[in-house]
């Protein structure tokens, strides 16, 4: 504790220059608590870069963690390129503009070149300028869907994509030999545009992306004539300007925005946790539909990388899975092209392999192949930048997660919802000329291939010994797999930590050709299956249940035995 007192005495003395640190820091004088949850840590730096509480602290996001890690950037990418430059974007949550411009003015003390929107854009607009402008890296300022008190600082690669693992590890070194205080060098802001260090990104760029983002549509004189009626959220946050710009591109003239969660606020007061994924996020606009009747709710999250939908169906808007989004997109793009004479033979969907099984059949169909990655977008970034290499980027049909992001076109590598909310607002007007809503649509689906119903689970281990327990009970299944699960018998497992899937009738062995994982997978019999992921930063187990029936109570009959039945596993 003597340590964390010196630590918090020294911040006291340094960091008082700012005002709103100094105010925190003399709250908290004599709160042995709250000093030492500021300070018993730093923010941990990986492939996704920081990500924390807003405020005074080694365990906070604030000026000088931002500082120190732009700082370990600069000094990694020094170490590696000739005069690189850095693209940089922000998001609306509190402080991001100041930590934005803070990390430009290090990045310039450094003597490396920094582009930067002058105003906050949507994360896949960062990783679109970073390719662009052949930059060597990237960085955004956001805690995605985080609750308001948290902010974020994430790192990208030449590519556009997050930082890998072996530059995350190199930065980290560098950021570790890194002084907070006395080891950073930096430029301020101002002076830094006015030598031509830092730049504004101009917007022919943002024009450039939209001009991408058009390319991926199919059915322009659909939307131009159908009279689709949205109703869109950007949850204050970047969304708002982007995707309103994409829809009237495209025709879609009958945008409602909810005016509550329109303009930029990092307070979120309307939905202290801005996920699309929740229910809570449309209230503000199914509300709205007292007044205005809407075919589709549109929300994205506050750095608009991922889209939640609700649609009317029967005078009722119902949500749709992030799972049954990435279906329906597959579904509408495979047979769209195919329609239109412009898919290629060997197309190909890329999915994590926690989504949807139901994405591989409806790709079956189609003749397209589905390539399984492991959970993070940047591997699907990845994924795509090789085919690229090859001359094969026009395979590229859609990549998505089951956590609600997805990307169409190679614009990006990343997860985007610009993109997304354009082409689900084209695959609805489609279906509506048609005469159906995207939820028919999707019961249409059902009705041809089986009810795939998918659903998380977390099992919690507290205290000391919760990682340890976590470890005991991968090993166990791994030495002791089960043969069947409530019934249904097992007929692979996937290692993906012995990158290797064992069939178990056969006895034979295939190869996982994806990086380690501590990851089980086990296909069971009917399209049925169960995902084992233990969390790598908190005592936490997921599993991932497929279950698979003709109609919807049958599917959740098998998932409630399956979920018990691991139960037994799991403990």
């Amino acid at each position: 504790m003597n340590d964390i007192n010196a630590l918090y005495s020294l911040w006291c003395e340094k960091a008082a220059i700012d005002p709103d640190l100094k105010k925190e820091l003399s709250s908290i004088d004599g709160k042995a608590e709250e000093i030492n949850d500021r300070f018993y840590r730093n923010l941990e730096f990986g492939t996704a870069g920081l990500r924390g509480i807003i405020g005074a602290g080694t365990n906070r996001m604030n000026v000088y963690t931002v500082n120190q890690a732009t700082q370990g950037l600069a000094s990694y990418l020094l170490s590696e390129y000739d005069s690189p430059s850095v693209a940089i974007a922000y998001d609306s949550r509190i402080k991001s503009t100041d930590f934005a411009k803070s990390a430009a003015g290090v990045l310039a003390g450094n003597g490396i070149k920094v582009y930067i929107y002058p105003e906050l854009v949507p994360t896949p607009m960062l990783s679109f300028a970073v390719r662009e402008l052949k930059c060597k890296g990237g960085i955004i300022i956001t805690a995605s869907h985080n609750p308001a008190e948290y902010n974020g600082y994430k790192c990208y690669d030449p590519e556009g994509y997050q930082m890998t693992d072996e530059a995350a590890a190199r930065t980290y070194d560098f950021i570790q030999k890194t002084d907070m205080f006395s080891g950073v060098k930096s430029m301020d802001f101002d002076k830094a545009v006015e030598s031509g260090l830092v730049e504004y990104i101009g917007d022919d760029i943002v024009q450039k992306f939209y001009d991408c983002v058009e390319k991926c549509c199919l059915s322009k004189d659909i939307t131009a004539r159908t009279d689709l009626r949205v109703i869109y959220t950007p949850l204050n946050g970047t969304g708002n300007k982007h995707v309103r710009a994409m829809l009237k591109r495209i025709g879609i003239r009958n945008v409602s925005v909810v005016k509550e969660q329109e303009n930029p606020d990092g307070n979120f007061p309307t939905c202290p946790y801005p996920n699309p994924e929740i229910k809570q996020v449309f209230e503000c606009a199914v509300k709205m539909t007292e007044q205005e009747k809407a075919d589709l709710l549109l929300a994205t999250d506050p750095d608009c990388d991922r889209v939640g939908i609700a649609v009317l169906d029967n005078g009722e808007y119902k949500l749709m899975t992030g799972n049954e989004v990435g279906v329906l997109l597959a579904e509408y793009l495979l047979s769209r092209r195919m329609e239109l004479g412009t898919l290629p033979k060997n197309a190909v969907v890329v999915k994590s392999f926690v989504t949807t099984d139901l994405v591989d059949v409806v790709c079956k169909k189609y003749g397209a192949s589905v390539k399984k990655l492991l959970t993070g977008f940047k591997y699907i970034g990845e994924y795509i930048t090789e085919l690229e290499a090859k001359g094969e980027a026009d395979r590229f049909i859609v990549g998505m997660e089951e956590s609600y992001g997805y990307l169409s076109g190679i614009h990006a590598r990343d997860k985007d919802a610009v993109v997304a909310s354009t082409l689900i607002c084209e695959m609805a007007a489609y279906y509506k000329e048609k005469g159906i809503s995207l939820y028919e649509k999707m019961q249409e689906i059902y009705s041809e291939h089986g009810y795939y119903l998918n659903r998380v689970e977390s099992f919690e281990f507290k205290g000391k010994t919760g990682m340890e327990k976590m470890a005991q009970i991968m090993e166990r299944l791994r030495n002791n797999r089960p043969s069947s699960v409530a019934g249904y018998e097992v007929l692979e497992v996937s290692d993906y930590k012995k990158s290797e899937t064992l069939c178990c009738k056969t006895g034979s062995v295939t190869r996982i050709d994806l990086p380690k994982s501590n990851v089980l997978s086990f296909a069971l019999e009917k399209a049925n299956g169960v995902i084992i992921r233990p969390s790598g930063t908190e005592p936490k187990i997921k599993a991932y249940f497929t279950a698979r029936g003709k109609i919807m109570d049958e599917a959740e009959k098998i998932f409630a035995s399956l979920s018990e039945d691991m139960k037994q596993y799991l403990k």
